[in-house]
């Protein structure tokens, strides 16, 4: 194995040792592998860890962007690289760390896409009214309360465990990126959701979560994914509503009914007040949009 590969796998092992999420130490291990295969060329071994500098990294950088992919796949690429080189200057094997230096892609300035209240209400509606042959619709709207009701990411819906949960006082511990929680509360409708599905939940292996896949095991995020997608499509006729159009949406709905962004900000799990900022754009392009299309002055 060469010394860049025992490096690559050694990081991984650490980031494992410290409970990442299996979903990052995966995203972490394919961008490392294209990296050391970039860095392998035929019949060579890749150069010593020693090496590398920045001309080198700028080189597989210019290699990124010659391929054309997103700007947030090469921010995202780039923040593992990052990430490397970090372990590998903590842990000394390198003399200085040249990823620093690499600059990061602006991202394009983009709204989320949120449906309106009605549209939401409507499909969320139709989850209720269960008129699709679901193993568990009440587990199906249990999913779509925590997503719209609380505003929860889909990661964090499906990594509930009943310890989670203050049924007395209607809170969520939720656990979010960087594993940071969160106390979030929820309604009467979720309220409603969660008792039905509690009196309904099979005893399976799996004693902690709340949401289960049809085999019994912990929800995945993909089936999570799938759920929605297949209400999105056969009650609202939109198969590009996904899980965090309804926590863009319950942030959205929020604001334009007057709640503060500070709360908004905490309900989401935001470390940042600048990142809860967006729905305010949000607001005011729905708001030019209803001028545009009842205001007489906006046709004349």
């Amino acid at each position: 194995m060469s010394e860049l590969a025992q490096a690559i796998a050694d990081f991984l092992a650490a980031l494992a040792l410290r409970s990442e999420s299996p979903h990052t130490i995966r995203n972490y291990g394919a961008d490392l592998r294209e990296f050391l295969h970039y860095f392998s060329p035929p019949d060579s071994a890749p150069p010593p860890l020693a090496e590398f500098d920045l001309l080198a990294l700028r080189e597989w950088l210019a290699n990124l962007y010659s391929r054309d992919p997103k700007p947030a796949t090469i921010r995202r690429k780039l923040a593992t690289i990052r990430a490397f080189f970090r372990f590998l200057s903590r842990e000394h094997r390198i003399a200085s760390d040249p990823a620093r230096l690499l600059r990061l892609p602006k991202m394009p300035k983009t709204l989320p896409d949120a449906p309106n209240a009605e549209v939401t209400n409507a499909l969320i509606d139709g989850v209720a009214e269960d008129k699709f042959d679901r193993p568990w619709p009440i587990r199906d709207l249990l999913l779509f309360e925590l997503l719209y009701g609380c505003g929860l990411r889909v990661s964090e819906a499906v990594g509930l465990n009943l310890a989670d949960i203050d049924r007395s006082e209607r809170w969520l511990r939720v656990r979010g990126k960087g594993r940071k929680e969160r106390q979030v509360p929820y309604g009467s409708k979720a309220a409603d959701a969660l008792e039905r599905w509690l009196a309904e939940r099979p005893l399976t292996a799996e004693r902690e979560a709340v949401l289960l896949s049809n085999r019994g095991a912990r929800l995945s995020d993909r089936g999570a994914r799938h759920i929605v997608s297949f209400y999105a499509r056969f009650i609202a006729g939109d198969p590009g509503i996904h899980p965090h159009t309804l926590r863009h949406a319950f942030a959205t709905h929020l604001l334009a009914d007057g709640a503060d962004l500070r709360s908004i900000q905490e309900l989401l799990g935001h470390a940042r007040l600048s990142t809860t900022q967006k729905y305010t754009h949000v607001a005011i392009t729905d708001l030019v949009r209803v001028y545009d299309s009842a205001h007489p002055g906006a046709k004349r």
